[in-house]
């Protein structure tokens, strides 16, 4: 089983670089349950968003606040994944769960998704301090640049957050500060394996490519905050409330359970997309 604790060193290197890698950090077993549950769990596919890129083509993902009695719950809330995430924000307050997403990029199909930092999604929120902001990605199928891999500017979190707008129906950033950025920093493509986990600031700038390949990436994003990081303007609870930490066994050792309770966020709820315009695009 994976070791519970990061080595200064990495806890480190986070705050250098604004990304952690961790290899191995979920097992073969862990992931083949995580993949097959994304694939025949009905409520995670029924309740799939499909957003567009500036292309057009869709990229797809299902987004819920609460963690529950199910396998992706048990990830959420697992001790070795709120253990890193407290030593990577610091221990001044218990870590809360924002929101998870299931990353579904189909073969041929699987949209891009535009320069962003998630703070630039997040401060519609108004979450106060994007210092105690963390995202988590679990890959459960192989990350490479073939497939579409995020992309990451090492070091762009010390920028602070760039102004973002809209592009298709993702909020991208600034594009002349990404320019700099890339002329400034060093790009890296952040090639997974199925269990890796992949740790970035919120204001770290990435993108990700259009799958245009053979294979399938599908990946879950786990979203962390600090208990004292307050959102002004986030009506789900999950933000505020600390996580309820389950034993690493129970991703495999509990009894299966469907997502059909979650509290899935729909498209006409979410405030980043309430200016797009897609509602009178979708009706026309």
């Amino acid at each position: 089983m994976p070791s519970h604790t990061l080595t200064p060193e990495q806890v480190a290197l986070y705050h250098e670089q604004g990304y952690l890698i961790v290899r191995g950090f979920c097992t073969g077993p862990e992931v083949a349950r995580l993949y097959a549950t994304a694939i025949n769990d009905g409520a995670m596919q029924k309740n799939a968003l499909d957003l567009n890129d500036q292309t057009g083509k869709k990229t797809k993902l299902s987004l819920w606040f609460t963690p529950g009695n199910d396998v992706f719950g048990y990830l959420t809330r697992s001790q070795r994944m709120i253990s890193a995430v407290q030593q990577l924000l610091g221990d001044r307050a218990p870590v809360c769960h924002f929101h998870s997403k299931l990353m579904q990029k189909e073969p041929r199909v699987g949209g891009a998704w535009e320069w962003h930092q998630d703070y630039g999604y997040w401060y519609k929120n108004q979450f106060m301090f994007p210092d105690e902001l963390i995202s988590v990605m679990i890959a459960l199928t192989p990350a490479n640049k073939g497939n579409g891999c995020l992309q990451v500017i090492k070091n762009s979190h010390k920028i602070g957050r760039v102004n973002h707008g809209f592009a298709g129906e993702q909020v991208g950033a600034d594009m002349q500060m990404v320019n700099n950025a890339l002329k400034t920093m060093e790009l890296v493509y952040s090639e997974l394996d199925p269990g890796d986990a992949l740790f970035f600031h919120s204001n770290l700038l990435h993108r990700s490519e259009a799958n245009l390949s053979e294979h399938p990436r599908w990946s879950v994003i786990s979203c962390y905050s600090l208990q004292s990081n307050l959102a002004y303007n986030e009506t789900s609870t999950s933000w505020k409330t600390p996580v309820d930490i389950v034993p690493d066994e129970a991703i495999l050792n509990w009894e299966a359970a469907s997502l059909s309770h979650a509290d899935f966020l729909k498209k006409e709820n979410d405030p980043a997309l309430k200016d797009t315009g897609w509602e009178r695009e979708v009706n026309h």
